[in-house]
């Protein structure tokens, strides 16, 4: 019996979008939606985490969910019959919102932090990167299809969130953080 979980459809190197259309592996759009799916797994990650801050884990669940959402998307092409709801700028918002309350308890300075302490802020900041070059690549694909901005503006924050939450981290555990020095 042949399992579901291999289809060989795209042992040549092709995949389908929601719609059917087939497309390289290394199209721009695959390149987005696999470096969201990416990073969900670098938050899935973090949420394992007993050091991470207890507030953070319903973050980290709900912006996984996203991930979903917004892979979803990215793998949905305009033509397709079956359209994903628009992202809701809601979320952005209430990401907004969890960032300022880890930030509010975190020291203030005006310094550049290297990823390190903890390694879970050091994972942190993987993730953090992670959502970076998520967004890069969703910034290409929009130069060549329709990509919803709050979607974009989500990725964003996250990458924000994801570095507040690597000095939280570090703080909750009794690590320093470690600052850039220019003169190494």
């Amino acid at each position: 019996m042949k399992s579901n979980v291999y289809t060989r459809t795209g042992d040549k190197g092709t995949t389908s979008l929601v719609g059917g259309t087939r497309i390289a592996k290394d199209d721009i759009r695959l390149e987005a939606y696999g470096t969201a799916d990416e990073l969900n797994s670098w938050l899935g990650l973090l949420d394992s985490s007993d050091a991470i801050p207890a507030e953070a884990h319903a973050t980290l669940r709900t912006a996984m969910n996203h991930m979903f959402d917004i892979g979803a998307t990215l793998a949905t092409e305009a033509e397709s019959s079956w359209q994903p709801a628009p992202f809701p700028e809601s979320a952005v918002e209430a990401l907004e919102k969890d960032i300022d309350a880890l930030d509010a308890n975190l020291p203030r300075h005006n310094r550049f932090i290297l990823p390190a302490g903890h390694p879970d802020a050091a994972r942190a900041n993987i993730a953090r990167t992670v959502a970076r070059r998520c967004e890069r690549r969703i910034v290409t694909l929009s130069q060549t299809a329709d990509v919803d901005p709050a979607l974009m503006r989500y990725i964003n924050r996250l990458s924000d969130y994801l570095f507040i939450l690597s000095r939280a981290i570090n703080i909750l555990n009794g690590k320093d953080e470690i600052f850039w020095s220019k003169s190494c």
